[in-house]
């Protein structure tokens, strides 16, 4: 990270260098440089130095984000001043359609404001980063993001059960609570007409690995030819967080879609071997697929649906399919998904929105079928009349 004279900050540099220094991966690394420059912005809005820096600022940091716009990246097609295609065709501005929900996926459009994730990830990374430097003796005597020490008096988790899990009694004092979201999948109706409007095999075997191994997209389109294994029907892939290597199932589709394009990629002199990348481009020169190249592809092929679907929804699509097979334990979805805890792989046992409501649906349809229960008046000579309208069975 450099500063606005173009010298790199020092106390960033370390702290990423611990990061690194303990095989965090390169994603991560951006992550948190990306908070620690937005940190290093407020601190000079502010002019407040880093070193002196106190809760004061780090709850003003916490309101901040709150009310604070996102910052926004030009787009390259609009550095020249002039509008991309959506505002071309009259789409409204990014603020007007944030909150705005998808008819057909039921999501909400991202908002111009920070969510409340991106909040609980500064304030975990700003919170690390001053912890490092309090136990080098390079930092201030406190930490400008301390933790929450009143919800529970004492050390955290004294007297813990070892046959329940931790509970988090700890955080950080301006940390936000964060919802639990249940997560979204792809009906099967709309996932075979996505895939039917795909043009390439390339295009069809990506989405059939992605929706029956259940990789993320970054950990699929790193791999190369000798990762697949048609014989035993796997696939290897490199963890993104771990990097450990691992063989995932596949459906048998899948590596027919595979075989299609690679017979088709070849024919036009695409590179050949078992070191090449396993996805590339269609067109001359062939390059390794990228993941923004992947996620417009598949954007395009949702455009006559209407839908805002993600690459990431397919793993979710993949994980619902899996967890809801009574034949196929809860513990075997883990290890494929590559879940530490199984509670995360718990979510997707739960009912999705869309059930509930048919069940409910369903619910009210059985109540209405019901034959209407006679009642017998409470003395002789009353009007009957009077409790059908007290029952709502006359108006």
């Amino acid at each position: 990270m450099l500063d606005g004279d173009g010298v790199v900050v020092e106390p960033v540099a370390a702290f990423l260098r611990e990061l690194q220094a303990r095989s965090l991966s390169d994603a991560t690394l951006r992550s948190y440089g990306n908070d620690l420059l937005l940190w290093w912005r407020w601190l000079a809005a502010a002019g407040v130095s880093w070193k002196q820096a106190t809760p004061a600022e780090g709850r003003d940091f916490a309101r901040w984000m709150q009310i604070a716009d996102k910052p926004a990246r030009t787009h390259w097609r609009r550095r020249d001043g002039h509008a991309d295609g959506a505002e071309k065709r009259g789409s409204g501005s990014a603020s007007s359609r944030a909150g705005e929900v998808n008819r057909v996926t039921g999501k909400s459009r991202l908002s111009t404001r920070f969510s409340p994730a991106s909040r609980a990830h500064a304030e975990t990374v700003l919170r690390r980063f001053y912890d490092f430097h309090l136990e080098a003796g390079t930092g201030p005597i406190m930490n400008p993001f301390p933790q929450d020490r009143s919800r529970r008096a004492g050390r955290a988790n004294a007297h813990h059960n070892p046959l329940e899990p931790f509970r988090r009694e700890r955080v950080g004092r301006y940390r936000p609570r964060l919802p639990v979201r249940i997560p979204k999948r792809i009906p099967d109706d709309q996932f075979n007409e996505i895939f039917a409007r795909l043009k390439y095999h390339r295009d069809r075997a990506l989405l059939a690995f992605w929706v029956s191994t259940g990789a993320r997209a970054e950990e699929l389109l790193d791999s190369v030819q000798a990762d697949v294994d048609p014989g035993e029907q796997v696939i290897r892939v490199t963890r993104k967080g771990s990097r450990a290597t691992q063989l995932l199932p596949a459906s048998p589709d899948a590596f027919v879609w595979l075989r299609l394009y690679q017979e088709e990629i070849w024919k036009r002199g695409a590179p050949r071997g078992r070191r090449q990348p396993l996805w590339v481009t269609l067109r001359r020169p062939f390059r390794p697929l990228t993941y923004p190249a992947a996620r417009a592809m598949f954007a395009r092929a949702q455009e006559a649906l209407g839908s805002d679907w993600t690459i990431h929804d397919l793993r979710h699509t993949a994980a619902w399919r899996m967890a809801q097979d009574p034949n196929m334990p809860i513990t075997d979805v883990q290890w494929i998904l590559g879940h530490a805890s199984l509670s995360t792989t718990q979510l997707y046992t739960l009912p999705g929105q869309d059930e509930v409501i048919a069940h409910a649906v369903a619910h009210y349809d059985r109540r209405r079928q019901q034959a209407p229960v006679s009642v017998t008046p409470p003395a002789a000579g009353y009007n009957p009349r009077s409790l059908d309208i007290l029952y709502g069975r006359h108006t």
